[in-house]
């Protein structure tokens, strides 16, 4: 008796499990595209031909961004630097960091932030869908 009691509480349990209302979150695929914007911040002890010399020697221009990698934007902020938006599939994220610290060091301090496009998700919700394309 005291068995089956156990094994049913077991199965409640279990069942319980089974029939949550959570939504489930998707599994990523592999060729899933994720946004990567870049701060390129200006080392303000350098004037501009000191920072452009530096990265043309440590070859930034030839290897940024890697290969499967597509420039989004390419912005100047005044007052930080440069702010790079890039659209890559996760595997290649190393390789983007790879290439920002093999090429752009000592030119910049950078900041890197993962993102990704909510506007899919938000535009059915919107009542002005308008939107700027650049």
């Amino acid at each position: 008796m005291k068995y089956a009691l156990v094994i049913g509480l077991f199965l409640v349990q279990i069942l319980g499990y089974s029939q949550s209302n959570k939504e489930t979150v998707p599994t990523p695929k592999p060729d899933d595209k994720l946004l990567l914007t870049i701060f390129l911040k200006h080392d303000q002890s350098m004037n501009l031909n000191e920072i452009e010399k530096i990265r043309t020697d440590q070859g930034f221009y030839k290897n940024f961004p890697p290969e499967g990698v597509s420039v989004v934007n390419w912005y100047v902020v005044m007052g930080i630097g440069q702010m790079v938006v890039l659209e890559l599939p996760a595997s290649k994220l190393a390789a983007v960091n790879l290439a920002i610290e093999r090429t752009a060091w000592k030119a910049f301090k950078t900041e890197i932030y993962p993102t990704y496009n909510l506007y899919p998700i938000v535009e059915p919700k919107l009542e002005n869908k308008a939107k700027i394309a650049y």
